[in-house]
């Protein structure tokens, strides 16, 4: 029988759904599944997940943006709030969470509208209108004064942290907030717009807890130092990138040898060499080597008798990071070294933390651009997620260098929001006005999920929230250790407007892309075979 209609046009194979039933219900549907598996992680009670990814890699954690990324999200629809999430942790380092469980929320009041007989067009055109109003109102909640921060005044820069670091590891936020507090405005330079994440590096080590955490000034490599000399003080240090060898020459070569003398010669003539090549470098004034590969045996025998310390850094980035540090610029082969391209250190010296040879490399006084949190604790995954909540904490105070703003949080912004857009929909004509409603409706999932996470009674919540924000206390938000209502400037719970800024428009954004969505063709999968992933890269 001949194909007719869509079947005739498109290659035998391919998928076709249209229509609302199909389309518009199915996408939402899939988005909803996705914001129900992050929405339980949301806030600082939030539930760990457990994932596996396809190379056997377990997850435990409750980041958001780690268990979407892990998560290999297949459905295209879904896939849009992922890219949401990424653009959000990309742009800020928080509120992944917000963002997919918000959009996930306006989406499934969407199909309420559609339902009710709303045509997709009409839902957009008013949370177009809802997002507009709502990012005027978030100005107004500004709290007044936050405008302006000191970033190195560690009150100022805690305050802002604490609640994105608290999601993350809550009950220990104290003391993370004021490792990463101190690691940041070490290397925080003179305009601190121009602050780089990449200077604040994380060291993970086995055994200990977080109270053994500490932050030091410079570089931390795992590793030993390769000769007997442990200890160098005060000294210059020279970097090869083509690692501490005699290179074998470019072109192959014949020795042509006649008798056992030239054979001993050709064999001290190398000695030779390898003992020039190491004393031009002892001559410098270099008293540290820093190999970017192998160091060869020989090398290494010369470098002990001239009492140079020899380190090894087999990782391209740590290398590169070691000549930020110390202001030396990588070499490519074993030379004698130009003055210029000597750096210098305070102190290099291998120290024993918890089982674990470490080589710290610090730089007190030339202002070192590196910091590293030395974390400690008792397993793997533990150290993991510390490592998630330092680098949340890193990126909140590079957001917060561009725009130091506050305003309240523990839900207390959110339940405002609704409250002003609800009124707002009121005034509206057309069939704008459901959408404009729905919207402010789906600001409660926030506190109703932050107060189900911590066991709590949501509707009794919030009902109260209310109550409390029509009598003009915009800042009261849900205590969630003792279960009530209570003033977020008295809990000292501060949110960067910044971030809400952000989490809010890319939710709405995408869930109106998804609304805009009323047909899916997929193409037949191209045969072959599979394609495998990329190799992951290494953790720096």
């Amino acid at each position: 029988m001949q194909p007719y209609g869509i079947q005739a046009m498109l290659k035998e194979g391919h998928k076709h759904l249209s229509g609302l039933d199909e389309a518009v219900v199915k996408n939402i549907d899939a988005c909803k599944q996705l914001s129900a598996i992050t929405r339980t992680s949301l806030g600082p009670n939030g539930m760990n997940k457990m994932v596996i990814n396809h190379l056997d890699k377990l997850f435990v954690t409750n980041d958001a943006s780690t268990i979407v990324n892990e998560l290999e999200v297949q459905h295209p629809a879904a896939k849009i709030l992922v890219l949401a999430a990424k653009a959000q942790q990309e742009e800020i380092g928080d509120g992944a969470n917000l963002t997919i469980s918000f959009a996930g929320e306006l989406l499934q009041n969407a199909e309420e509208l559609i339902r009710m007989g709303l045509h997709p067009s009409e839902i957009i055109s008013g949370y177009s209108k809802a997002i507009n109003k709502t990012i005027e109102i978030l100005e107004e909640l500004v709290e007044p004064g936050s405008e302006t921060m000191d970033v190195r005044n560690k009150e100022q820069v805690v305050s802002r942290m604490r609640a994105a670091i608290a999601s993350k590891q809550f009950g220990q936020e104290d003391r993370l907030c004021s490792l990463v507090a101190d690691a940041c405005y070490h290397v925080c330079p003179k305009n601190p717009a121009n602050f780089n994440v990449d200077n604040v590096r994380v060291a993970k080590l086995l055994g200990g807890g977080l109270h053994d955490s500490t932050v030091l000034q410079g570089m931390v490599l795992k590793g030993d130092a390769l000769g007997s000399i442990k200890k160098v003080e005060k000294a210059k240090v020279v970097v090869f990138a083509g690692g501490v060898d005699t290179s074998a020459t470019d072109t192959k070569g014949t020795v042509l040898i006649h008798n056992a003398e030239q054979l001993e010669n050709y064999a001290k003539s190398e000695e030779a060499k390898v003992e020039e090549l190491i004393k031009s470098v002892a001559d410098s004034g270099a008293k540290v080597i820093v190999s970017g590969a192998a160091v060869g045996e020989m090398a290494l025998h010369f470098c002990e008798r001239y009492k140079l310390m020899v380190l090894r850094i087999s990782s391209k980035f740590e290398l590169r990071r070691f000549c930020r540090t110390t202001g030396s610029v990588a070499i490519l082969k074993l030379s004698q070294p130009n003055p210029a391209d000597l750096g210098y250190v305070d102190l290099v010296s291998v120290m024993e933390i918890g089982g674990v040879r470490v080589t710290v490399v610090q730089n007190e006084e030339g202002g070192s651009s590196v910091s590293t949190v030395v974390l400690r604790a008792s397993t793997d995954s533990i150290l993991d997620d510390l490592e998630r909540a330092v680098d949340d904490g890193v990126n909140t105070y590079k957001a917060m260098c561009k725009d130091s703003r506050t305003v309240p949080g523990a839900a207390a912004t959110e339940i405002e929001l609704a409250r002003r857009v609800k009124e707002f929909s009121f005034k509206e004509t057309g069939l704008d006005q459901y959408a404009i409603a729905k919207f402010a409706e789906s600001f409660e999932m926030i506190p109703r999920t932050l107060a189900e996470n911590a066991g709590l009674n949501a509707m009794e919540i919030i009902s109260s929230l209310y109550a409390e924000h029509a009598n003009g206390n915009a800042k009261v938000g849900i205590d969630l250790v003792e279960g009530a209502y209570k003033d977020a400037s008295v809990m000292n719970v501060w949110d960067l407007y910044i971030t809400k800024f952000f989490a809010l428009k890319y939710a709405a954004d995408a869930a109106c892309t998804v609304l805009r969505v009323d047909q899916i063709i997929m193409s037949k999968p191209a045969g072959g075979p599979r394609r495998e992933q990329p190799a992951g890269m290494d953790e720096d």
